[in-house]
């Protein structure tokens, strides 16, 4: 992740610019529909409680809100923020081997109300994506709970960088 992205995604995230997710979504929102993907409904990948008092809020949220709207108006797909829980508490993955943050997040994810998963075919938002293993978890506690497929975009794809690189 660099250049005006990398700033993007740092302001909407460290910085409270809660304005960059409108612009961010509408991105997102091309690239769904030109997938193509029959979608059934989106949802963000959920914080921890610590971290969403931390910050004040979910970016990931902030991005598949939006995102759900155009489609809700344009296709009838719900926003399905209640869907998917973090169950418990993970660290920063930041700094973490791809080994580690699977790790990490593994049985961090709950959906806890299966009548909202089962057999859709679901959206799940996220801002960054480094190594897979968040959305991968999410996505598995969502098929666990019955969803028929999970598709998954984020704003960026971050690059681990290993010493010597």
């Amino acid at each position: 992740m660099t250049g005006s992205v990398r700033k993007a995604v740092h302001h909407l995230k460290y910085r409270r610019d809660l304005a960059l997710a409108d612009v961010l979504a509408a991105q997102l929102l091309t690239l769904v529909l030109d997938a193509g993907w029959g979608l059934d409904g989106v949802l963000p990948v959920p914080l921890g409680k610590q971290r969403r008092k931390q910050r004040g809020y979910n970016q990931a949220a902030l991005l598949a809100f939006p995102l759900a709207f155009p489609l809700a108006l344009g296709l009838g797909k719900p926003y399905l923020g209640k869907a998917l829980v973090r169950v418990r508490e993970t660290r920063s993955q930041v700094g973490l081997s791809a080994a580690e943050r699977r790790q990490n997040v593994a049985g961090a994810f709950l959906a806890p109300h299966s009548h909202l998963v089962e057999g859709r075919t679901l959206l799940l938002v996220d801002d960054v994506m480094t190594t897979g293993a968040t959305l991968d978890a999410a996505a598995s506690a969502l098929v666990v709970a019955g969803a028929r497929e999970v598709y998954a975009v984020t704003v960026a794809r971050a690059l681990m960088r290993h010493v010597g690189d």
